[in-house]
């Protein structure tokens, strides 16, 4: 079973909307991009446009690996959909891919199931 966060991480995904959340004891504003799995924990590859940040986030935001336990109050809402110019590149934060949001990438299993609430 999938917890609560990767459930709204997996739909924010599919419907492209923007998440905000604490990770790390930080306020986070976020688009998740790739959703899956990593050493058998819960993983997303997120673009971090506003907030707070440990290091100093570069003005128009930053590419982010969040273990989803680490990731609290998550909550989505609409807005324009940000990312950064490098997600073309391969990505090494998620390791067993459930859902990208590049529909290009092949073997999703994120999109074949029905969202379940």
């Amino acid at each position: 079973m999938h917890s609560r966060t990767f459930k709204l991480f997996h739909r924010a995904i599919l419907e492209r909307h923007q998440i905000t959340c604490v990770h790390k004891d930080r306020y986070r504003e976020i688009c998740p991009h790739v959703l899956g799995h990593t050493d058998g924990r819960e993983v997303a590859l997120v673009y971090q446009f506003a907030g707070e940040s440990t290091s100093k986030l570069p003005r128009g935001g930053q590419w982010r690996c969040f273990y989803l336990e680490d990731v609290s109050g998550a909550e989505a809402r609409a807005g324009p959909w940000r990312s950064g110019d490098r997600h073309r590149m391969r990505q090494k934060c998620v390791d067993v891919v459930y859902v990208d949001v590049n529909t290009a990438v092949p073997n999703q299993p994120g999109r074949r199931l029905r969202l379940v609430e």
